[in-house]
């Protein structure tokens, strides 16, 4: 988001009271950052040390990282029906003309749960699948179990397409957890530069856990209805969240409330968004302006 939505976006918290998400959303943190991590989460990060070898299979825990990972500056020509979709999406949340989902705080869903929500995640192992805790206290699914995700999905006769899609997951060696994700809500974007993707998009993601404190991931798409192949488009390392073993000290950082309120988000847009008409995107002005 441009620095200059900073001020206005603070001031009227400040007045408001809001929620403290939005403080966090209005300063992006890049992804080699700390910045925009809560205060008490900067203090429990992991030291940059191994901690010592990674448990087999086990994720479990809570994670730290950037707001946003590493997006690719490399992401392959788009076909006609993937152009087109993408000349509809402005990625500009507090524009008058924007039609980001985070505008009006709907899920981000998948692909750019994965990519835009990495502030704080939380993995916890139940029978036969793992829950991942992201941002804005929502959670994924991954089964375990050996399923397959259903077929045909959005099609006539099948199950309907999910926001956050249908994910199966499997362990490649001791410590690396593959995610392949189908069916997604092609009403969600692929990261917050508005890149689209199709209802027939799988996404695989890889984490590798090399030692104790570090995890790493890869998101790869594949969707040729609207790329003409599969791309990386983000790269992220996380930390293993210093102190949540001891139970002397206060659980962290998830006893921190961030929650995108639409009302919030709506009130905002009456207040200032709309009136300052700031959309750095198109360079539109509202009615009122012209």
């Amino acid at each position: 988001m441009p620095e200059r939505f900073a001020g206005p976006l603070i001031a009227l918290l400040a007045l408001a009271a809001c929620s403290s998400v939005a403080a966090a959303q209005a300063t992006r943190p890049t992804p080699q950052s700390g910045a925009g991590i809560p205060e008490t989460a900067n203090a429990r990060r992991a030291d940059d040390g191994p901690g010592g070898p990674a448990p087999v299979h086990d994720f479990n825990g809570i994670w730290l990282g950037p707001e946003e990972a590493a997006l690719s500056n490399r992401v392959p020509a788009l076909t006609p029906a993937g152009q087109a979709k993408l000349k509809l999406n402005i990625p500009d949340p507090f524009s008058a003309t924007s039609n980001d989902p985070w505008k009006t705080c709907d899920p981000f869903g998948m692909p750019r749960a994965a990519n835009n929500q990495i502030g704080q995640i939380g993995f916890a192992t139940m029978p036969n699948r793992i829950i991942m805790l992201v941002g804005f206290r929502m959670w994924r699914e991954i089964w375990m179990d050996g399923r397959q995700p259903p077929k045909n999905i959005g099609q006539k006769g099948g199950p309907s397409t999910m926001t956050f899609g249908y994910s199966v997951g499997h362990w490649e060696g001791d410590h690396t957890l593959v995610i392949d994700t189908y069916g997604m809500d092609e009403n969600t974007w692929a990261d917050r530069r508005g890149y689209p993707h199709s209802a027939a998009a799988h996404v695989i993601e890889r984490y590798d856990r090399p030692d104790h404190n570090h995890l790493t991931f890869t998101e790869t798409i594949d969707d040729p209805a609207y790329y003409t192949q599969s791309f990386i488009i983000a790269k992220g390392a996380l930390r293993w969240a210093r102190g949540q073993e001891d139970p002397k000290l206060a659980a962290i950082p998830f006893t921190e409330e961030h929650l995108c309120v639409p009302s919030q988000a709506i009130e905002y847009m009456k207040l200032l968004g709309n009136p300052a008409d700031e959309d750095s995107v198109t360079g539109n002005k509202t009615k009122s302006d012209k």
